[in-house]
């Protein structure tokens, strides 16, 4: 598989050693305010779960759950906060992120990636506008769902933008400054929470309200924002796009990757009707593997129910009132850590390394937080200060190994995965089932645990396992490999090669592109397909 050859020019494949470029002012910027759709996303989840455990909200909007709440301040209950209108008001936010997806994707074709994500931000100002000033629980549930809006806009547009505008070789660092900031997010609304609880009774206003500030940073940053050279060229704006593409790259020797985006833009123009190619054989490993499993995955590896967990945890070691303060800061800055080692490392090991290592990680974790809470919790008994601490450490650790894989990548690999003419309606299947399990694991999970108790953990264990044999089996290694180039990987794989090579539309659309393998590709593909057999 010699892949230098190139035969008649008619190959696109192996342009990429051709690709030029460095990092440029323009891409820094164009970075920054990308992640900031992050950093709303990763506010906005950390607030509704502070501010639902704040009591000048519970008194205002459910006195029933404050009520229950203050009868069992002390003791280590399971059903505690079992209540589906007060989840609905966490959950209202995915539903309408879920449906607006679609009207997203619609956008992003059409007017580009950059107006989508201004959008969101105008949606998401309204909704921490509409929180802030609530009268009653309509009002709450009306801003959640504005708030939602603004998510589903900003998730569809924002990973979309960075793998684009990214030079290839770094692709991964790049788009997981988007679970950076997510993570980022999450942190700064956890300390912003500490301090506005102590504001009575108009605290938890200042807390749904400052989202406005990222939302209008975002608005503003994207004014002086490119669009991306793969979204001028599906717009068929291409003089435009070549000249946004020498900016962002910083040099005039673009040709290679210029007409990569071209052809991959013309053979998209010859699909029709993205949402049903999606079903399509040729495609089917994207279906599967990225719109379908690794979202889902993400949600149902339990890491929503750590979060929610670690404060009670936290409480029964005798830190007090501030417990859920300090553990979700503990929880939070671990997730920022598994960011940045996933940063470093995620273009280097790859991914399907960090998912393999994460999943060993998180199933011995949930193993022993299991164990212990079966032994030891819900005796009555306060728990003794060294098994008080193997709990923080299990727990640490498995935050720490979600923060850098399925956190990530569960928003990494999609987006890498689907070719051009099916990039954003793939990304707004993701978006879709990642909210519709987010939301369904929201309203089961308060559930699920007052009747499973410590059984809940042993589940999500199962299921990571479950998750890592998924990854193992299916997912071929994408690290280093220029996006428009991507499809390749299936058509070697051990298992995909059978189905994709099925599609009549396959041969056709991807035969002459076959001639020269690039020498990239080629040794990936060679490699993954020698260890996985």
């Amino acid at each position: 598989m010699a892949g230098g050859f190139v035969g008649g020019g008619e190959a696109i494949a192996g342009r990429a050693e051709q690709y030029e470029g460095k990092i440029t002012g323009y891409f820094i910027l164009a970075c920054i305010v990308g992640s900031f759709g992050g950093s709303l996303f990763g506010y906005d989840l950390g607030v509704s779960s502070g501010v639902t455990a704040m009591d000048d909200f519970l008194i205002k909007f459910f006195p029933e759950v404050y009520a229950r709440k203050s009868a069992h301040l002390h003791e280590t209950d399971y059903c505690k906060y079992d209540n589906q209108v007060l989840t609905l008001f966490t959950s209202s936010l995915y539903f309408a992120g879920l449906v607006s997806t679609f009207a997203a994707s619609h956008l992003t074709r059409r007017r580009g990636r950059r107006a989508t994500i201004m959008v969101g931000a105008v949606s998401f100002f309204l909704g921490g506008a509409v929180n802030a000033a609530a009268a009653n629980v309509a009002m709450l549930i009306a801003g959640r769902l504005l708030l939602g809006v603004g998510i589903g806009f900003g998730n569809q547009a924002v990973p979309l933008y960075l793998s684009e505008i990214a030079p290839y070789n770094i692709r991964g660092a790049v788009n997981q400054l988007f679970q950076l900031t997510t993570c980022l997010g999450i942190l700064v609304a956890d300390v912003i929470n500490y301090f506005t609880d102590k504001i009575h009774p108009w605290g938890w206003r200042l807390s749904l309200g400052l989202a406005m500030g990222p939302a209008t940073a975002i608005f503003v940053g994207a004014l002086f924002l490119p669009e991306t050279p793969n979204s001028l060229v599906e717009m068929g704006r291409l003089e435009e796009a070549r000249r946004v593409l020498e900016k962002v790259r910083g040099t005039r020797k673009v040709d290679a990757e210029f007409e990569d985006l071209r052809e991959a833009s013309e053979a998209a123009r010859a699909v029709r009707g993205t949402f049903r190619s999606l079903l399509a054989a040729r495609n089917r490993p994207q279906l599967i593997i990225g719109a379908l499993g690794i979202p889902a995955f993400q949600q149902l590896s339990g890491m929503n129910s750590i979060l929610f967990y670690s404060p009670v945890i936290f409480q029964s070691l005798g830190f007090g009132n501030s417990a859920a303060l300090y553990s979700s800061i503990i929880t939070g800055s671990m997730l920022v850590v598994g960011a940045l080692v996933s940063m470093v490392v995620v273009d280097r090991l790859g991914r399907r390394f960090l998912f393999i290592e994460a999943g060993i990680q998180m199933i011995s974790s949930m193993v022993v937080v299991a164990v212990i809470l079966a032994l030891k919790f819900g005796h009555g008994e306060e728990l003794s200060k060294g098994v008080g601490t193997v709990l923080v450490v299990a727990i640490c650790l498995f935050v720490v190994a979600y923060g850098w894989s399925w956190g990530p990548l569960g928003w990494l690999v999609p987006s890498e995965l689907f070719p051009l003419e099916m990039r954003s309606a793939g990304q707004s299947v993701v978006v879709c089932v990642n909210l519709f399990w987010t939301a369904a694991v929201a309203q089961c999970f308060l559930a699920a645990m007052c009747h499973l108790r410590w059984g809940v953990f042993i589940l999500f264990a199962a299921l990571i396992v479950v998750m890592s044999i998924f990854v193992i089996l299916l997912l071929p290694e994408t690290k280093q490999v220029p996006i428009e180039e991507i499809w390749m990987l299936f058509d070697k794989h051990w298992y995909w090669k059978r189905i994709v090579r099925k599609d009549p539309k396959y041969q056709g659309h991807h035969h002459h592109q076959m001639a020269a393998m690039p020498t990239a590709a080629a040794a990936a593909a060679a490699k993954s397909g020698s260890s996985e057999v």
